[in-house]
């Protein structure tokens, strides 16, 4: 993908009472004005897709009580998108087009995924999703203040963390016949996941900056993520900061399977 036109001088400032180009911790920033623009259309975007998925989820939910969860869900998908879009307003920018550069994302994920039972599709978005999330919060300490404050609020907000987790827990622990398949599913989903990721890295080097920034952050200040990182992960493109991103994630996704009772 290309990267779009870097025409939002006033987008994503630094911090103030910090000096030009340095994060929190005094190390000159990698990132740019445009690559925090950048990480919050894919923030956007992402609350997007996950409402498209979690309304479907709800309109074929074989009870009323994971209809009414799951519909639940998807509203606060829309109201945390919002929230982003508004940031992204009051930095100057174009909102729906920052969300576009990224329409078409998970395309290549869901064809390579097409769940076979209404359950696999559950879980589809608890783990893909998930993974993007992750993503977004480990690049979020990158961003500027107010920027981060936002992001990592909307990531942490509680209201949502684990989104389908309820309905899925309970038909897990019902269904050991049903827990071993997802579990296996969810291996699949993973790997998948950590493809998309990959070729986000690839293809929006400034997404990598922000993670080299990030992990500098979390590093030398308290009130980050909390994300455990080196201070210098070396390039934002090279193979080492992938592996660290793909062991944070792989971490992560074990956890929340964990949450399901399922073995990641």
């Amino acid at each position: 993908m290309s990267e779009q036109p870097t025409h939002h001088a006033t987008a994503a400032v630094d911090d103030p009472g910090l000096a030009p180009g340095a994060t929190p911790g005094g190390v000159a920033r990698r990132a740019t004005d445009r690559d925090a623009v950048e990480l919050l259309g894919l923030v956007a975007y992402t609350e997007l897709a996950t409402f498209g998925r979690l309304a479907s989820d709800a309109a074929h939910a074989p009870t009323l009580h994971q209809r009414l969860v799951l519909s639940r869900q998807a509203a606060t998908m829309l109201d945390r998108q919002d929230r982003v879009l508004a940031h992204l307003a009051e930095l100057g920018t174009d909102p729906e087009a920052e969300m576009a550069a990224f329409d078409g994302i998970f395309d290549d994920f869901n064809e390579r995924t097409r769940p076979s039972t209404w359950w696999e599709g559950i879980l589809k978005g608890y783990v893909g999703h998930g993974v993007a999330d992750d993503f977004c919060r480990l690049a979020a300490d990158g961003l500027d203040g107010p920027s981060r404050e936002i992001v990592l609020g909307i990531l942490s907000d509680g209201v949502d963390a684990e989104r389908s987790a309820s309905v899925l827990a309970e038909a897990a622990t019902g269904d050991p016949v049903l827990a071993s398949r997802l579990a296996l599913w969810g291996r699949r989903l993973v790997g998948e996941a950590l493809g998309l990721v990959q070729n986000l890295l690839a293809q929006r080097p400034g997404l990598g900056r922000l993670v080299v920034d990030s992990t500098e952050v979390s590093a030398g200040l308290a009130g980050g993520s909390g994300i455990a990182a080196p201070a210098d992960l070396g390039t934002e493109g090279g193979t080492e900061m992938q592996a660290w991103v793909f062991s944070q994630l792989t971490a992560e996704h074990t956890r929340r399977m964990g949450r399901l009772g399922l073995a990641a």
